[in-house]
């Protein structure tokens, strides 16, 4: 394996979640820089014994970017661990450019988000025909990242799409206030914590429950919620997909005829 950054998403927790593809690259990396508060240290259980662990929680890129340049000019592997997937909320935008900036090869290993964990875990699809066929994924503003003013909470409810909210525990009161300008109070929510840890704990409750359920279990942080009328119970076969319906043809397959023909 060439000398470089690799960039890993180790997906919400879960090791056997990570992708054949990152588990390979953990394998044989010399260097590990990982998300300590994020990342549980049972992905690293099968890393090489001499594989040199550098937990991130308590550093700022000024030393961390410096770092992982350093151990590339020395010859090393380097992978840096990041918590879900690589393409949401994971910081490595700035990281890619200084890298970029100082010649240093890398390598984006995508990972599983906890939004696909969390519906896996309470076997739901998001996008359901005639019911919903949007999903958005977005969170509450704080200040470390604000949210544009533009995609501010409450205007993206007035979709009632499947909408998955992340980084939002602590500010759940004013979120589902915003919600509920939109969904209709009984639209059930899924509080997903810490999705494929050992402690994980997920609720399904209706959106006006959402604030309570949270403040009961004191869940303050690493907790994803899924809101959407797909998570209800249909049992009505209109929201049937025409995917594999015998009267719906595509290239592969011919409609099949149907009545008294």
């Amino acid at each position: 394996m060439k000398s470089g950054v690799y960039f890993i998403g180790a997906g919400p927790g879960d090791p056997d979640l990570l992708t054949i593809k990152a588990y390979k690259i953990l394998l044989q990396a010399d260097v590990i820089l990982y998300a300590d508060s994020l990342v549980p240290k049972q992905i690293l259980k099968d890393v090489k014994s001499n594989a040199q662990l550098i937990a991130t929680g308590n550093q700022t890129l000024e030393k961390i970017v410096p770092l992982m340049i350093e151990k590339v000019k020395q010859g090393l592997t380097v992978v840096r661990l990041q918590s879900g997937d690589l393409c949401l909320y994971s910081a490595i935008h700035e990281q890619m450019r200084q890298l970029a900036e100082a010649n240093i090869p890398f390598e984006l290993i995508p990972g599983i988000s906890a939004y696909q964990a969390a519906s896996a875990k309470i076997s739901s699809e998001l996008t359901v025909p005639e019911l919903v066929q949007t999903i958005i994924l977005t969170r509450v503003s704080g200040s470390a990242s604000p949210v544009p003013e533009k995609e501010e909470l409450k205007g993206l409810a007035a979709h009632q799409a499947s909408l998955c909210l992340y980084l939002a525990a602590r500010h759940v009161k004013k979120a589902q206030k915003d919600l509920l300008e939109y969904y209709p109070s009984d639209t059930p929510v899924a509080i997903c914590y810490r999705v494929g840890w050992e402690d994980e704990k997920i609720l399904i409750v209706p959106l006006w429950e959402m604030a309570i359920a949270t403040e009961e279990h004191n869940l303050i942080r690493t907790t994803v919620y899924i809101i959407s009328p797909a998570l209800k119970k249909l049992s009505d076969d209109k929201f049937r997909s025409r995917l594999y319906h015998p009267e719906h043809s595509h290239l592969f397959r011919p409609k099949l005829v149907t009545g008294n023909k």
